[in-house]
Order: structure tokens, then C-alpha cells, then sequence
């Protein structure tokens, strides 16, 4: 009877550590994926800027028709 019950005890105790090793496991992958959107968004963050820097210029309203000629793709 003690051998079953030492081996239920080992049985919970070895659950256990998995189950906190499972925890412990998920923990380091959320913080993981959260450091690389951190990246993510700092990386992205030069590529918007370049973008705005670039952005068309409003047309003049006044001033004759065609005298800005805008060729970026």
C-alpha cells in the first residue's frame, strides 16, 4: 500500500514540475514574441518616416494648369 502511495506522490510531484516547467516554457515565449514586435515596430518605425518624407505634395490650386509635373512611382 505505501508503494502505491509513494508512487501516486512521485506521480504528482513529477506532474507538477511539468506542469510548472510548462508554464515557465510559455512564459518565455510570450515574452520572446513580445520582445520581437518590439523590434518589429522599431525597425518599421524609420520605414514610415521615410515614407511621409516622401509623400506627394499637396498640387497648388492656383497658377496655370500643368505647370507641376509630379513622376514618382
Amino acid at each position: 500500500m505505501s508503494s502505491t502511495i509513494s508512487s501516486i506522490a512521485a506521480l504528482v510531484q513529477n506532474y507538477a514540475q511539468a506542469s510548472n516547467q510548462s508554464q515557465v516554457q510559455q512564459v518565455a515565449q510570450f515574452a520572446m514574441l513580445k520582445r520581437s514586435q518590439d523590434i518589429q515596430a522599431q525597425s518599421i518605425l524609420p520605414l514610415l518616416d521615410a515614407v511621409v518624407q516622401n509623400s506627394p505634395k499637396p498640387v497648388p490650386s492656383a497658377g496655370s494648369v500643368g505647370s507641376l509635373l509630379d513622376v514618382r512611382a
